[in-house]
């Protein structure tokens, strides 16, 4: 017994998985952007009780500086995330992509702009891990980095730069698609 899978049914299926992953992340974005300023503007107690059971609270009684850079770090990488599944969701959705002629301008845009996402991302993750580690040197209890979501940045460079040699194979299979257009 063989099973056959489409390509139009693995596109719905990779559409649905997207909006599944787009709602967590823009979940976790808004729960640490809220955290964040509950905390910094409303009530200071909010630190020990941030997103996801994370005790920020050493970072915060140490200098609320600090604690402005060390969110907005977080929060930068969290909103990137959910930028870069919005980019997937909208173009899935909007169904941009035509299996008749792969390669297309549309394609390598969005190619283009999933590898400058995630490029953003893996800058911003080293960062706030450099940062991190800084804080944890000056000898404040912080959580692990996993919690806080500031690993994986050499994934992250790793993927940009696939993607900017996917864009450029591409690039190349478009021109080579116009030319056979031109010749036929």
């Amino acid at each position: 017994m063989e099973i056959k899978i489409s390509s139009q049914q693995i596109l719905k299926i990779l559409t649905v998985l997207s909006w599944i992953i787009f709602i967590g992340v823009c979940i976790e974005a808004g729960g640490f952007l809220f955290n964040s300023f509950y905390t910094l503007v409303l009530n200071p107690i909010g630190a020990k009780y941030f997103w996801n059971h994370l005790d920020l609270s050493s970072l915060y009684q140490f200098d609320h500086g600090y604690f402005f850079v060390a969110t907005t770090l977080i929060n930068i990488v969290v909103a990137l995330k959910a930028c870069l599944f919005y980019v997937i969701v909208k173009y899935l959705y909007t169904r941009q992509l035509d299996l008749s002629k792969p390669f297309s301008i549309n394609l390598r845009r969005f190619i283009l702009n999933l590898a400058y996402i995630a490029l953003g991302i893996s800058f911003f993750t080293l960062w706030g891990a450099k940062y991190i580690e800084w804080l944890l040197k000056k000898g404040i209890e912080m959580p692990a980095l996993q919690n806080l979501h500031l690993v994986g940045a050499d994934i992250w460079l790793f993927m940009s730069i696939s993607l900017f040699v996917i864009a450029q194979i591409v690039k190349s299979g478009i021109q080579i698609q116009s030319e056979n257009e031109l010749t036929v």
